[in-house]
């Protein structure tokens, strides 16, 4: 397991969508693993693979210490609620920013284990809002765009003023 490093905004692989994965081996097994290292010492609770500049769709989330970390490859939404709830989020990409995100309180996903078998998954709150937010990084969402320009804007210029150090 190795820490990678964490491609950070504005970088333009965050804007391209991820290929599929087609191929459940030791590789993609070794991604995962690469992958919950590099978000713990982010730190983090979830992380996709074009986090570190693999364009691949393979997220690693880790909401629960007792119930450990979960890798999800391929993920796909099948259903979304009507309610939607508002989350402050962030990403191991823009660290030290979040805001508050308007996302589908309770979603269900199809994604593959690390072995090729397909599995569903219904979740909500916390749960629910990283799934909607890794899914859309693996889309080529970065979480900002859910924002008002307005409200994008003042959190770029928060960064860009974090990454000088001032």
């Amino acid at each position: 397991m190795t820490i990678r490093p964490i491609i950070r905004y504005p970088d333009r692989r965050l804007a391209t969508p991820a290929r599929p994965v087609t191929a459940f081996d030791d590789a993609l097994r070794e991604l995962a693993a690469d992958l919950l290292e590099t978000m713990r010492a982010a730190p983090g609770i979830g992380i996709t693979a074009p986090h570190i500049g693999v364009p691949l769709r393979v997220v690693v989330l880790e909401l629960d210490a007792r119930e450990g970390p979960r890798t999800y490859v391929n993920p796909e939404i099948t259903w979304a609620s009507p309610e939607l709830i508002m989350h402050r989020e962030g990403s191991v990409s823009m660290p030290g920013v979040n805001d508050e995100v308007q996302r589908h309180a309770r979603v269900r996903i199809s994604y593959w284990d690390l072995d090729g078998t397909m599995h569903s998954e219904e979740s909500d709150g916390l749960r629910a809002v990283c799934h909607q937010h890794e899914i859309d990084q693996l889309d080529g969402m970065f979480w900002i765009q859910r924002l008002s320009r307005l409200k994008r804007e003042r959190l770029v210029k928060k960064f860009e003023k974090l990454a000088r150090g001032s």
